[in-house]
This record gives C-alpha cells, sequence and structure tokens, in this order.
C-alpha cells in the first residue's frame, strides 16, 4: 500500500483523485494550501506526490521542484494539472520532476498510470 499526498486547490479534485486511490488500495493525504503541504511533509515521506501547476499562491512546478532540490523529498513527484500535455511535459522536466499527469485524462486513467509509477 503506498503513501500518496495530492496538493490541490479544488476540493472537489481532491475528493474524487483521493477516493479513487484510496478504492485502489493507497493511503492518501490531501493539501489544499502550503502550510498544508508543509505539515504534511513533515510526516513520513509519501511515495508519490500528485501537485496541480495552477494554485493560487504560487506554482505548483515551482513548489515541488523545491521539495525536490531544497527539501530532499526522495519519493515520486509528479504534476497533476489539466494543462496541455506539452506544456505539463515541459514544466515537469524544468523543475525536476518525475513526469507529469494529465487530469483531462480522466480518474481511471490516473488510478492506472499511478499504478504504473508506482511499480517501477
Amino acid at each position: 500500500m503506498a503513501r500518496i499526498l495530492i496538493m490541490d486547490d479544488s476540493e472537489i479534485v481532491l475528493a474524487i483523485a483521493g477516493n479513487a486511490l484510496t478504492r485502489a488500495g493507497h493511503t492518501v493525504a490531501t493539501a489544499t494550501t502550503f502550510a498544508e503541504l508543509s505539515e504534511r511533509i513533515e510526516g513520513p515521506e509519501f511515495d508519490l506526490i500528485l501537485m496541480d501547476v495552477q494554485l493560487p499562491e504560487l506554482y505548483g512546478d515551482d513548489v515541488a521542484g523545491v521539495l525536490r532540490h531544497t527539501r530532499a523529498i526522495k519519493g515520486r513527484i509528479y504534476l497533476y494539472s489539466s494543462l496541455e500535455v506539452d506544456q505539463l511535459a515541459t514544466r515537469a522536466r524544468e523543475a525536476g520532476l518525475d513526469g507529469y499527469i494529465s487530469k483531462a485524462d480522466g480518474v481511471e486513467e490516473m488510478v492506472a498510470k499511478v499504478r504504473e509509477i508506482l511499480a517501477m
């Protein structure tokens, strides 16, 4: 059972994605603000962090880059956004992240992609 953290400013996205991943057998934590994110990452390491890009306070790829390079988060970090795939790929690469998952592909595809990521 993997530990997954989802950061998104939409409670609806968090509920849908969180429920789907919980039903798939994972332990899911969520954060809507950077204060919540900071609190969550102080605990045990997450196997996967899914980070929205378009957040009210900052861009999620910038925050994820800080998590990876400044906070030395070792778990996988993926962008999880409805931005165009080319833009997501570029942002993930430039931030030094592990990849991206497009929200546009739907929840079932997100769960399948997470399963694939965790099997690597």
